[in-house]
């Protein structure tokens, strides 16, 4: 049997899939397995924490597959989060296989997101970028340059835009918004206490208030602006014009030859930001303003695109089932 390896090593979980190619060319999933994060591979405690993840989440897939957990590849695709530079070596010391390719996750998102076709994959979770992919395998991207200098349009922002206007607000520069109300009322019992914008901006300086936690705000946003809320509304306009604006830049970098040749360019969203319905709409319109731009939901989950790309490294275009 020849086995075939997709990781989506991230910042909260890591996902392996264990598939094999049958006759027809088609990918089947043998097994699937998670454990914890592997984003950090610099340091001794970092390092530990992803070679663990890596076996766990190996291991579960192969428990769930019926196979033992010494496995040999015939090919590997990791996916991780913050790119391979400090984790390649370590990962193919971690996993045994014929050829591997260690990559970043929105390229599996990719991958996924398209079924190994050429594309531009949005991803506006916690944080935001944007990836494309053209015919001839050339890549560009946009953003993603974490929560200091970008992340526009991501969830974080969403919320760092939200409570910007409230002290605005409160500072007598900015117009009314129930938001103040709503980012309130969200913390937790302790921390009640902050009664105005200006406590709950030092609330967010503390390591209680990591930027993930932080990020969860931004469905307050959403539920805002379905309620009316002016302010609300605009800062989900201002999100998805900042991601058509930086999927518009892929386009232009890669995709203008194959845009005469196959007349159109295929364009996924994935991300929770992506679950506000008003910002989604926004965004469509936005983008398809351009011609040959096609927008969709993802095929498959980044890690299926990291093991249709295990499968790719066999020279053979499989399909997933």
């Amino acid at each position: 049997m020849r086995l075939y390896l997709g990781i989506d090593g991230g910042q909260s979980s890591t996902t392996a899939l264990i598939g094999e190619k049958t006759g027809d060319e088609t990918g089947r999933v043998l097994g699937a397995g998670r454990s914890g994060p592997c984003n950090h591979a610099g340091a001794g405690e970092g390092r530990r924490k992803f070679v663990t993840a890596i076996k766990e989440s190996v291991n579960q897939a192969a428990t769930a597959a019926g196979l033992g957990q010494t496995l040999a590849f015939d090919a590997a695709c990791l996916g991780l989060s913050g790119g391979p530079d400090d984790k390649e070596a370590l990962a193919k010391e971690t996993i045994r296989a014929e050829r591997y390719l260690i990559t970043h996750d929105a390229h599996i998102a990719l991958a996924g997101a398209t079924g190994g076709e050429p594309g531009i994959i949005v991803i506006a979770g916690t944080g935001s970028m944007v990836y494309g992919r053209n015919a001839a395998g050339v890549t560009a991207r946009a953003g993603g340059w974490g929560y200091i200098f970008g992340d526009e349009g991501s969830a974080f922002d969403l919320a760092r835009q939200a409570l910007r206007a409230v002290l605005r607000n409160e500072e007598g520069w900015g117009p009314p918004t129930v938001l103040r109300e709503a980012l309130l009322e969200a913390l937790p019992q302790k921390d009640l206490g902050a009664r105005d914008a200006n406590r709950l901006l030092h609330l967010c300086y503390t390591d209680e208030y990591p930027r993930d936690r932080l990020a969860s705000w931004a469905k307050l946003v959403d539920q805002a602006a379905r309620g009316g809320d002016g302010v609300a509304a605009d800062i989900l306009g201002s999100a998805a014009q900042a991601l058509a604006i930086m999927t518009a830049a892929v386009r232009r970098q890669h995709f203008e030859a194959s845009d005469k040749q196959a007349g159109q360019v295929s364009i996924c969203y994935s991300g929770g930001v992506f679950g506000s319905e008003p910002l989604l709409e926004r965004f469509r319109m936005l983008v398809e303003l351009e011609e040959g731009n096609q927008l969709s939901a993802p095929r498959h989950s980044a890690v299926e695109g990291a093991l249709l790309e295990a499968y790719r490294m066999s020279e053979t275009k499989v399909n997933l089932r």
